[in-house]
C-alpha cells in the first residue's frame, strides 16, 4: 500500500480542514495517509522515508503565504524535490472560477516564483471568508481586500467558497500520482 504525507499550513483551521478531506478521500484510494502542520514538522521533524510521496498545502494571507512556507521548502527542498507530488493553494480569490486557473491566479504564481520547491503538480482551492471568527485588524484588512475584488464585505459573512467535491476528486487524483496510474480527472 502506498503511503501519502499531507504537510499543510493553517492560520484559521480551514487549510485543515480542507487538508483532513483530502486525507479521507486519499484513504479511500486505498493508500496510507496522514496529514501534519509544518510547525509541527519543523519541530518534530518528519520521517520523509516513510512516505512514498508528500502533498504539501498552504493558505494565503494578505496576498502571500506565510514565511514559514516558504523556509519549509528552503530546509526541504531537496526531500520535497524527491517526494513531493503535488502542492494546493488555499485563497479566497478563487472564489471566482477564473482565478483556479494558473494563469489567473497570482498566489499560486507567486509560490512558484519564490519557493525553493518546484512542484509539477499544482491546485488551487477556494478558500472561506469568516470575519467574525478573525481579529479586528484581520477583519479589516480582509474586507478591505473584498471590497476591492468585489466580494462580501458584511462584518457577520461567513461563507465558505470550498468545492468539497472537488477537494474529495484532488484526492483520486494524488492517489493516481502516487499509484503511477493515469489520473483520474
Amino acid at each position: 500500500m502506498k503511503s501519502v504525507l499531507i504537510l499543510y499550513f493553517s492560520r484559521g483551521g480551514h487549510t485543515a480542514r480542507i487538508s483532513r478531506h483530502l486525507m479521507r478521500s486519499i484513504a479511500a484510494e486505498q493508500c496510507r495517509c496522514e496529514m501534519m502542520d509544518i510547525r509541527e514538522a519543523s519541530k518534530e521533524g518528519v520521517d520523509w522515508d516513510e512516505w512514498d510521496a508528500v502533498v504539501f498545502g498552504a493558505c494565503v494571507l494578505y496576498g502571500t503565504y506565510d514565511k514559514t512556507v516558504f523556509e519549509f521548502c528552503e530546509q526541504h527542498q531537496l526531500q520535497l524535490a524527491e517526494k513531493g507530488v503535488s502542492f494546493y493553494s488555499v485563497n479566497v480569490v478563487a472564489r471566482k472560477p477564473e482565478k483556479r486557473i494558473l494563469e489567473n491566479n497570482k498566489y499560486l504564481q507567486k509560490f512558484v516564483k519564490l519557493s525553493a520547491w518546484k512542484p509539477k503538480d499544482l491546485k488551487i482551492i477556494a478558500g472561506k471568508v469568516d470575519y467574525p471568527s478573525w481579529g479586528w485588524l484581520d477583519s479589516q484588512m480582509i474586507r478591505l481586500i473584498m471590497k476591492m475584488t468585489d466580494g462580501p464585505t458584511d462584518p457577520k459573512t461567513v461563507i465558505d467558497y470550498t468545492d468539497w467535491n472537488d477537494v474529495a476528486d484532488y484526492g483520486k487524483h494524488i492517489a493516481s500520482l502516487v499509484k503511477g496510474s493515469p489520473s483520474a480527472e
